[in-house]
């Protein structure tokens, strides 16, 4: 081969290669312009997502009646947080009645039973009183007693004239006078013993129930003893009987404690709050009450008592609320959930809790930018105060947030995001 033919074959050669080098250079080159033009243009549709979410929704006047839309404009509200402490329901005990029999006796009638409802002064059992009848006896020896003395003593005063007389005439010494007139104190002394006895016992008897009526009743028709020992036992305050502890025809002793009422239009609350929270708790303070038989009802209380010892193990103390319960629908024993304001002594930024929704886990509010105009704006929590809650950023005081028909906006929101996705 020659030296010409040589150079003709390296030279092609040479343009062979340049020219896969330059096709692999417009290759990596045109590559690069797609991946930037692609990224450019996803750039470009998350910066129109985020524009088009804080776009303000539209909405005309009949769409607003329509979903019920309200607004409220945000408050500089003093602070209250509320501590939620768990408690019991027992009953108010400054009105319940422990019932016993006045003494020794043989139950003879019950006129009620566990659970029952009585009133004040109602007759829930009789019983033969047998001390009474005893009394009753006794009444009558004295009343026997009195009349015999009442007769010594007529007796020793005619006497003592007589003496005074026969003095006057000589037949008598003057010691006989005096003797006789100390027979006629003696029995005037006799009488007024007799008649202390009687007092003494009137009050036992009266103490059993019976009045003055009834004695002079008993005295005068001869009624049985039997008849006038039978007891009533009554109730001193009206409310349920919480305790039965008798049966007809047993004996119970005066000891024995055989009802007990219990007042359940106030019952008490029972909590325990930690040692930490036990300055921001005080006296009188008004406190709100949930159980979970009613699910979302709330019972009105007041703390009246604060204990002054701390339970070593727990570092708790106890705090009693007491809650008014007229139509009784607050059990004995029952759980109960207590909410206690707690002022922090400070004002901040508050709007309704119905304003607040949720979107991508952040807190969010509608603003009103107009009639019919609304913007999304997030926003950071703080503590909630019953149906307030504190907003520590993203809103001012007085800036208009909507309140009912705020889920209406969120999902009309997120509607335009998924179509926007498709």
């Amino acid at each position: 081969m020659t030296d010409k033919n040589r150079n003709r074959i390296l030279g092609a050669a040479l343009l062979i290669v340049g020219g896969l080098v330059g096709v692999d250079i417009w290759m990596r080159m045109g590559s690069r312009q797609v991946a930037s033009a692609t990224t450019d243009k996803g750039a470009a549709k998350e910066d129109a997502k985020a524009e088009d979410a804080n776009k303000p929704l539209k909405l005309d006047p009949e769409a607003q009646k329509n979903i019920g839309l309200t607004k409220q404009q945000a408050e500089l509200r003093n602070v209250i947080e509320t501590l939620q402490v768990t408690g019991s329901i027992g009953p108010n005990e400054t009105r319940v009645a422990h019932i016993r029999p006045l003494t020794q006796g043989r139950i003879l009638d019950v006129n009620v039973t566990l659970g029952d409802t009585v009133r004040t002064n109602q007759v829930l059992a009789v019983y033969d009183n047998i001390e009474l009848g005893e009394l009753l006896g006794q009444y009558n020896v004295g009343l026997a007693a009195i009349s015999k003395a009442n007769a010594d003593a007529e007796a020793a005063e005619k006497s003592l004239d007589r003496a005074r007389n026969l003095v006057a005439l000589g037949a008598v010494a003057q010691a006989e006078v005096e003797r006789r007139s100390a027979e006629h104190a003696g029995g005037l002394a006799a009488i007024n013993t007799q008649r202390a006895e009687l007092a003494r016992i009137e009050e036992k008897m009266h103490r059993y129930g019976l009045t003055d009526a009834d004695i002079k009743e008993a005295i005068q028709t001869g009624r049985e003893h039997r008849e006038v020992s039978r007891t009533p036992v009554r109730a001193p305050i009206g409310g349920v009987i919480t305790k039965y502890d008798l049966a007809q025809g047993e004996v119970v002793a005066a000891d024995r404690e055989i009802f007990t009422i219990s007042d359940l239009s106030t019952v008490w609350v029972q909590a325990d709050v930690y040692e930490k929270d036990i300055a921001a708790v005080r006296k009188n303070l008004l406190v709100k009450v949930s159980v979970d038989a009613f699910p979302g009802e709330v019972f009105q209380g007041r703390i009246t008592y604060i204990s002054d010892v701390l339970d070593p193990k727990t570092r708790t103390t106890k705090v009693r609320c007491e809650v008014a319960n007229p139509s009784g629908r607050l059990k004995v024993d029952m759980f109960a959930t207590i909410a206690i304001p707690t002022p922090q002594g400070r004002t901040a930024t508050m709007i309704p809790s119905t304003a607040i929704q949720q979107i991508d886990d952040q807190p969010v509010v509608f603003i009103a930018l107009s009639a019919n105009e609304f913007e999304r704006r997030n926003v950071v929590v703080g503590v909630r105060d019953g149906e307030w809650v504190e907003i520590v950023s993203g809103l001012k005081p007085k800036e208009t947030v909507v309140t009912t028909g705020s889920f209406d906006l969120k999902s009309l929101l997120l509607r335009g995001r998924i179509g926007e996705a498709e």
